[in-house]
């Protein structure tokens, strides 16, 4: 219930007969408005086509598999920061930064800076020429990096990155398998679809020869869980009898990946690659040791393991700045995207020097990849990183974020699962605890609807896209998150009562 407005619907709904009480309160929710953070920031008034120009456009040139959100599409103008505005100057605190991709901020000033200095210096080159950007943040990023991963092979896309790491991983061993976990997203370029394994990107042409999936050690939804699985501040409801140093689901799910091996790919292996915490389909966290005791498995197959870090990665996950840390494991490649950039494209493949060598047997080019413009875009998000302390950010106020949201699951039925670390948080949405069946689309749909109308922009995911992504800029703040709070109970507050209304 919305702080402030509990008493008086209470006290006046005992005076009513339940129809008129049932109004009345939905209609004391329905003016309830959460008080938005103060922002100094001023938006550039909007000159461009209007709305109903522009929604014309986007239907008769724009393809139609780029598909927009909620029932009136949002024109948004200008960010700043945690901030995006619209065309009429409306204001939204962005939690899923432009789908995990802002990291430091809209518009970052460190960011803005460098990127139109380097404009008015030099754009592009190709990397067949030596500029002094690239070999800088070449450096700058394998620093944060452990041996042996010290050696970049740069491009503009999470598709493109996960495309040639898995080319690396087939020349390198002269193997060809590889697997993926069940709902994993890891691109969806032809060569990537293989490893994708969410039913809403596949489109029924020819994909995935020579790629296999496994099941998903999903701890909350998964046929083994427990009360102590997954590193994060908040654990499922589920309830184990595991003691200390000891955990049965991972045990199962270990023994699930064995089978994987001993019957759907060759006695060796490629490799197999996996998102330290899942993105696409609701941040997704698996048993504290199973990735560690897969790695193993993997190696003695003669494979190499892939992390991909596109959302996981650039200190999100807050306790570390890369997400395979937080299992304990090194990779033989690593893939980043997204964050790297802070909206710009630019992609990367971090691995060994013998398996970047494996590429070097013959000619692989990237027009893009590393140019004078990226390099200096990447190099300026790492300073923002460090100099703002958003790792650290992202672990204290992802923590805090997680604890508040576990409140509301504990409060509203809907709410089956919160999970996450640091600022990669998912909210799956049920119709009770019990069964963890899906809630309803429409349902989702005005929960949804009603946290943009109050101001907070939340993604969607999820094989039945029931579990709301939460993977804000890292620059938000606690009081940027009791608002986001209130904004998401007054939502589920107002669903609560409309379906008593009926």
């Amino acid at each position: 219930m919305a702080r402030g407005v509990g008493p008086l619907l209470w006290g006046r709904g005992r005076r009513l007969g339940s129809v008129a009480f049932r109004q009345q309160k939905w209609k004391s929710f329905v003016s309830t408005q959460p008080k938005m953070p103060p922002c100094d920031f001023v938006p550039e008034k909007y000159k461009s086509y209007p709305y109903e120009r522009m929604q014309k456009i986007r239907e008769q040139n724009i393809s139609p598999s780029l598909r927009m959100y909620y029932k009136k599409p949002l024109l948004l103008h200008q960010g700043h920061m945690q901030w995006l505005f619209d065309y009429e100057g409306r204001r939204y605190l962005d939690l899923f930064a432009g789908i995990v991709t802002v990291s430091v901020g809209h518009c970052h000033p460190k960011v803005t800076t460098a990127t139109q200095k380097q404009l008015a210096r030099l754009w592009h080159t190709s990397n067949i020429y030596m500029h002094p950007s690239i070999q800088e943040y070449a450096e700058k990023l394998t620093s944060l990096l452990p041996d042996p991963l010290k050696v970049v092979y740069l491009t503009n896309s999470g598709s493109e990155a996960n495309d040639l790491a898995m080319f690396m991983a087939r020349l390198y061993t002269r193997n060809f398998d590889i697997i993926s976990f069940r709902g994993a997203y890891h691109g969806g370029s032809p060569y990537t679809l293989g490893l994708t394994s969410i039913g809403l990107y596949k489109h029924g042409v020819a994909n995935g020869f020579g790629c296999s999936t496994t099941m998903l050690p999903d701890v909350f939804r998964g046929p083994w869980g427990g009360s102590h699985c997954r590193d994060s501040p908040v654990q499922t409801v589920r309830k184990c009898s595991c003691s200390e140093g000891v955990c049965h689901a991972n045990d199962q799910y270990i023994e699930q990946f064995k089978d994987t091996l001993n019957t759907s790919v060759p006695k060796t292996i490629a490799g197999f690659i996996a998102e330290p915490i899942q993105g696409v389909n609701g941040a997704v966290q698996y048993p504290r040791s199973f990735l560690k005791e897969a790695y193993q498995l993997v190696r003695e197959r003669g494979g190499i393991c892939i992390s991909d870090e596109v959302q996981t990665g650039f200190g999100r996950a807050g306790s570390h700045f890369w997400g395979f840390q937080t299992h304990d494991v090194v990779p033989d490649i690593v893939t980043l995207a997204k964050g790297i950039g802070n909206g710009f494209p630019m992609a990367a493949v971090v691995t060994t020097k013998e398996i970047a060598s494996s590429l070097a047997q013959n000619l692989h080019f990237n027009t893009f990849g590393g140019s004078p413009l990226a390099c200096v875009v990447g190099a300026a998000v790492l300073d923002a990183i460090e100099e703002d302390g958003l790792q650290k950010n992202s672990e204290d106020v992802g923590t805090y974020m997680l604890l508040e949201l576990a409140k509301l699951r504990d409060k509203f039925e809907v709410v089956g699962d919160v999970r996450g670390k640091g600022l990669m948080i998912g909210v799956e949405m049920v119709t009770d605890k019990d069964s963890c069946h899906p809630l309803p689309a429409e349902e989702i749909n005005q929960i949804w609807e009603d946290c943009k109308d109050m101001g907070v922009l939340i993604g969607r995911g999820g094989l039945y896209s029931q579990t709301f992504r939460i993977k804000p800029p890292m620059c938000i703040s606690k009081k940027d998150v009791d608002f986001a709070v209130e904004v998401f109970h007054t939502a589920l507050q107002r669903h609560m009562e409309k379906a008593a209304a009926k």
